[in-house]
Parts: C-alpha cells; structure tokens; sequence
C-alpha cells in the first residue's frame, strides 16, 4: 500500500521520468505506480516499438529482434523521436524500459532538466521470481537477460538521477518512488 498522506504529483512544471535496469528489476511496476498513484503518463518503449513496426513483433522473441534491428541500426534516434512525439508535454510521464544511451541523450535533450532517470537494481534471483510466468525456465530468463538487445543497460547507470534497490516488496518499490518524488518535488535532495 502507497504511503498515506503523500500528496499528489503536482509540480509547477511536468516531470519526465524514465525507468532503466535490467528485466525484472521492475521498470514497470515503478512507471505504472506513477501513473496510477500520481497521475504520470504512461509510455514504453517496447509499445512505441510494436507501434511502429507491428507487423514484425508479434512475440516477445519477435519485439527483442526488433529492439535489437533498430538499436544496430542507428535507428535508436528515430524510436526516442516516436516516443517523444507521443509524449503530451504539459502532463508529467514514466517512461518504462530505457536501454540505450540514446535514449538518455534524447529524452535529456528534449526534456532538459525535467527528465530524471531512475535506474533499479535486483538481484537475477528476485528478478527471475518477478517474471516466472513469462521466462519459466531460468534457462529462458537467462538467455532474454543476456540478449544483444539488453547489453547497454548497465551503461544507463552513471546517468541516473537516483537508484533504487529493489530487491523487495511492491510496497517497499512504491515507498522507495514516493520518496523521490517527493524529495524532487520539494527539491530536498537531502
């Protein structure tokens, strides 16, 4: 449960914040809990993806292919455009699955100071626990985790606003969330 007496998002300007780390680290359950609990846009990278070239990801195998066609063909720019067109700039956003440094440089370039990455770090083993009915082989989650398409990610961490363990709860997650945004709000980087 979100912490009580937080108050909403409401910032004099929007904020952007984009979620990186690796699968199962729970980019999407922080992006969402933004959304659902502050009223943040929601958007992700794999949907702009599937958008965009749908009628080649129609698997999850097929999406990472994709991901991975588009990132080693110099292609990351025009994905980052598509996500940002779609972006309504008067409302804050969370922007689930960074996986590139492009993607840093484009949402910093477009968003300025408004754009914060948050990168969260677990463990394989609760990472694996959060995505068992998707990868239900630790063979299979090793080898989604280790896929060409994941190998940046690491190199997001130095970009980060702030870093979240994440090794425990849903609730501890979101408490985790609720701090930073309101340090950020607040400006008390304490």
């Amino acid at each position: 449960m979100p912490r009580q007496g937080l108050p909403s998002h409401s910032p004099t300007e929007p904020l952007f914040v984009g979620f990186a780390g690796r699968i199962g680290a729970g980019k999407t359950a922080a992006a969402e809990y933004l959304s659902s609990r502050h009223g943040f846009q929601y958007t992700r990278y794999s949907q702009v993806l599937r958008d965009w070239r749908a009628s080649d990801a129609t698997t999850l195998h097929g999406l990472r292919e994709i991901g991975w066609e588009v990132m080693s063909g110099s292609h990351q720019a025009e994905l980052n455009a598509r996500l940002i067109a779609g972006l309504d700039r008067s409302r804050s956003a969370a922007i689930d699955g960074l996986r590139h440094p492009v993607d840093f440089r484009s949402l910093a370039d477009a968003f300025g100071p408004a754009f914060h990455l948050i990168y969260l770090e677990a463990g394989a083993e609760p990472r694996f626990r959060r995505h068992g009915s998707k990868y239900p082989t630790r063979e299979g989650f090793v080898a989604a985790d280790s896929h060409r398409v994941e190998a940046k990610i690491d190199s997001l961490r130095p970009f980060a606003t702030a870093t979240i363990q994440n090794e425990g709860s849903l609730e501890a997650l979101q408490g985790a969330l609720d701090d930073w945004l309101t340090a950020t709000v607040t400006g008390d980087r304490t």
